[in-house]
C-alpha cells in the first residue's frame, strides 16, 4: 500500500524533473496562484498572514539556535545572511516603535533578539567552524544599492523623512538579505537538514508575506496602494515582496522534493540558487 501511494508522486516527480526551465517556471506560477486562491478561501483576515510570517521566521531561527546548541558547528551558514537579518530586523523595529507600535513590534524584537544570538555564537564561539571562504558575498555589495534605492524611492506619508527612507531601506534589505546564504549553498552543494529547515522556513515566511500584500490589495481593490503613498513607492512594495519569494523558489522545490525522497541531506544540482 505505502509504494502504490509513492508511486504517483514519483511519476509526477520524475514528469517534472524533465522539463524545459520555460514550463517548470509557468508550473511554479500556477501552483504559487492556486495557493493564493486557496488561503483567500480559508483565512478570512489576510493581517494574520503577516504575523504568520513573522512567526515562521521566528520558527525558522529557532531551528538554528538548537542546531548551534546542540551540534556545536555553523557550517553551511552564512553570517553575512545573519548580520543583513539583524540589520533590516534593527532597522523595521525602530520603525514600528515611533511609526506602529503593535504586535509586530514584539515578534520583531523576539526574532531580532535570537538573531543576534545567532550572529554571537558564530562569530565567537564557533567561528572555528564557520566556511569563510564560502560566504564570500560582501555585505556592502547588498546593503549599498539598497540604502540608494532607498534615497530614491521611499514612502510618502506623513512622517519624518528619514524614517521614512529607514523603512523603505529595511523593505529592499528584506527582500535580498538571504542571498549571502544561497551563495554559500551553491558553493557547498550540499546542504544539511537544520541549515536547509532554516532557509525552508524563509521562503515559507516570504510567501506568506508575499500573499499577505497581494490578498490585501485584491481586498481593497488597490486603495491598500493608494495608502501607502503616491509615486513608485507602493509598487516596489509589491516587487519587493515577489522579489524575494522567487529567490527562494527554486530551493524550496528542491527542499520539498528531497523531504518527500527520504533524503535527510539535501543535494542541489549544478544552476540552483
Amino acid at each position: 500500500m505505502k509504494g502504490t501511494t509513492k508511486r504517483p508522486i514519483q511519476v509526477v516527480r520524475t514528469w517534472v524533473r524533465r522539463q524545459p526551465p520555460k514550463v517548470k517556471v509557468f508550473l511554479a506560477f500556477v501552483c504559487a496562484i492556486a495557493a493564493l486562491i486557496f488561503i483567500r478561501m480559508v483565512v478570512y483576515d489576510h493581517d494574520n498572514l503577516f504575523i504568520a510570517a513573522e512567526a515562521v521566521h521566528a520558527l525558522g531561527i529557532s531551528v538554528l539556535i538548537y542546531k548551534l546548541a546542540t551540534e556545536k558547528t555553523c557550517a553551511g551558514l552564512s553570517l553575512k545572511s545573519q548580520e543583513l537579518t539583524a540589520i533590516f530586523l534593527g532597522s523595521r523595529l525602530y520603525c514600528s516603535f515611533v511609526m506602529e507600535y503593535d504586535v509586530h513590534t514584539l515578534l520583531d524584537l523576539a526574532t531580532l533578539a535570537a538573531t543576534v544570538w545567532v550572529v554571537y555564537m558564530m562569530r565567537f564561539n564557533l567561528n572555528a567552524s564557520y566556511m569563510h571562504e564560502k560566504d564570500n558575498v560582501a555585505n556592502y555589495y547588498v546593503v549599498i544599492p539598497c540604502a540608494l534605492l532607498s534615497l530614491l524611492i521611499h514612502p510618502t506619508t506623513q512622517h519624518y523623512i528619514v524614517n521614512r527612507i529607514l523603512w523603505a531601506f529595511c523593505v529592499y534589505l528584506e527582500a535580498v538579505s538571504v542571498l549571502p546564504q544561497l551563495r554559500v549553498m551553491q558553493n557547498t552543494k550540499i546542504v544539511e537538514p537544520f541549515t536547509a529547515h532554516y532557509v525552508f522556513a524563509l521562503g515559507v515566511a516570504r510567501f506568506l508575506s508575499c500573499a499577505h500584500w497581494i490578498l490585501q490589495v485584491l481586498d481593497t481593490r488597490g486603495r491598500l496602494l493608494t495608502a501607502l503613498g503616491y509615486g513608485l513607492w507602493p509598487s516596489m512594495v509589491l516587487l519587493s515582496e515577489i522579489v524575494q519569494t522567487f529567490i527562494l523558489a527554486d530551493f524550496c522545490y528542491y527542499y520539498v522534493q528531497s523531504v518527500m525522497g527520504g533524503q535527510l541531506v539535501l543535494r542541489l544540482p549544478s544552476g540552483v540558487v
